[in-house]
């Protein structure tokens, strides 16, 4: 897992479904507040290439928003280094889109709802689980987060009650794909040992 790094530039060489199926088994595996399973993953091929455009326009619309008026001069320069900006088509060029929606509540037979308990950290351990998945089947995985993403409920047709909570960008990266030069932090820096 230390070897893991994001990248933006993906190959459009095909990943089977069965890979991603697996991957989101390990992700439904995780643990969750009472076990009530607060998430949902879809996951969107490239057969339909009309929906990733869609998905495209959607993310690049809400991001340069993000990058024009949104984001401080501290936060772009953060992302400076990353080479990352509005334009991303990677969304059409990745084999594999998977968004993660969050459930506050559930919706019970009868149509009340039902709390969903640590709702927020159920679907962040999720997510884990399935960016590790994948990167254990050789994948390169992106966390794309456009701010707001309400548009992927209309666009993937999920009901109101459910949050988008990120959409990973899967496949082989290009072969020309830049890895960003990053260090992480030491273990002295990021844990306390007593």
């Amino acid at each position: 897992m230390a070897a893991r790094r994001s990248v933006r530039e993906f190959s459009d060489r095909a990943v089977p479904r069965a890979i991603i199926e697996a991957a989101i088994r390990t992700a439904g595996s995780a643990p969750s507040g009472a076990n009530l399973q607060p998430w949902h993953f879809v996951a969107v091929g490239k057969a339909d290439a009309r929906l990733r455009q869609r998905l495209r326009h959607a993310a690049e619309e809400e991001e340069r928003e993000f990058y024009a008026k949104r984001a401080t001069p501290q936060w772009l320069a953060a992302l400076g280094p990353l080479g990352t900006d509005s334009e991303k088509p990677f969304l059409e060029i990745a084999p594999w889109l998977i968004a993660v929606f969050m459930q506050p509540h559930g919706i019970s037979a009868d149509g009340s709802p039902i709390k969903h308990y640590y709702a927020s950290e159920s679907v962040g351990i999720a997510t884990g689980f399935l960016i590790a998945a994948l990167h254990q089947a050789g994948l390169a995985v992106l966390t794309h987060t456009p701010s707001p993403m309400g548009f992927l409920n209309e666009l993937l047709g999920r009901p109101a009650h459910e949050r988008a909570f990120v959409l990973l960008v899967a496949g082989y990266p290009a072969l020309a794909a830049r890895v960003p030069d990053i260090a992480r932090q030491p273990l002295d820096v990021i844990a306390s040992f007593r």
